[in-house]
């Protein structure tokens, strides 16, 4: 698997190395020193790079199936990595791909990761391997962010919609699941929710009464939004991105609650006020 070192690939190579134990489990980082733990229990930690297709290569050597973890970045310079990790995955004789996709991943998609995403998707489909595509739902952690943020208690977002927020934990519990079945279906899951959808006026309301602070939703233009971003120092280009996230969910791109997350995993999906009680303290 790629991306171990992350929030996500973490929980899953952890789950990886309890089903399968360390002869089964295999990661290929940019930086291996960051999973010395994993080495220490005897798993094999190659380095690897999708910005390296022949180291990368090199690295998956003998993997028979990858979960492949998407890259920190968006547009073109996704595509290319994703291409380029892709077809390093088939020259190493890789059978399988299993890759970590969005919910509303779709080319129209106002969420530009999403028509990354959606990109990729096609890009497996041509590749001639059987490929897996998780459609995760939007990380509920986003939303311990905005508390963190909230000067005053004040939420000040753009206008939105509902989402349904959904945790790593139950993500890498799916992804699992899915990477050790060998007989799932080959293309998209259906989409990986949790178990109800809020907007950020409800998340507000939730956040007040798990956490004994009061907050409060205020609407802030989307310019405005753009502009304190880069104010605080984020790159224009990723603050619009940022936006895009708003524009999407108001376009009810992320109103979706699945039954299928809960089906695979066994057990029901966790609901946002778990994770608000944790950031909380």
């Amino acid at each position: 698997m790629t991306g171990a070192t992350g929030k996500l690939g973490g929980r899953v190579a952890s789950r990886l190395l309890d089903r399968l134990g360390a002869d089964g489990l295999g990661v290929c980082v940019r930086s291996p020193e960051r999973v010395e733990a994993l080495a220490a229990q005897g798993v094999r930690v190659t380095r690897g790079d999708y910005t390296d297709p022949a180291g990368l290569e090199q690295g998956l050597a003998g993997t028979t199936t990858l979960l492949l973890v998407s890259a920190a970045a968006v547009g073109e310079q996704a595509l290319t990595q994703h291409r380029d990790a892709i077809e390093a995955a088939r020259a190493a004789g890789v059978e399988r791909i299993v890759y970590t996709s969005h919910q509303a991943a779709d080319p129209a998609s106002a969420f530009v990761p999403a028509r990354d995403h959606a990109a990729t998707e096609d890009l497996l489909a041509a590749s001639g391997m059987r490929w897996t595509s998780l459609r995760d739902g939007f990380h509920a952690d986003s939303t311990a962010f905005w508390l963190a943020m909230a000067q005053d208690g004040v939420l000040r977002l753009p206008a939105d919609g509902p989402v349904s927020w959904t945790t790593h934990d139950d993500l890498a519990d799916a992804a699992v699941a899915l990477l050790l079945d060998d007989g799932a279906d080959d293309g998209p899951t259906p989409a990986l929710t949790g178990p109800e959808a809020l907007d950020a006026a409800a998340v507000a309301e939730r956040a007040t009464r798990v956490t004994g602070t009061a907050y409060r939703r205020e609407v802030v233009g989307d310019e405005e939004f753009v502009a304190g971003l880069v104010g605080h120092g984020t790159p224009e280009p990723i603050a619009r991105m940022l936006l895009s996230m708003f524009e999407a969910s108001r376009a009810g791109e992320f109103d979706v609650v699945d039954p299928f997350l809960p089906a695979l995993v066994g057990h029901p999906a966790t609901p946002l006020d778990a994770v608000l009680s944790a950031a909380a303290g």
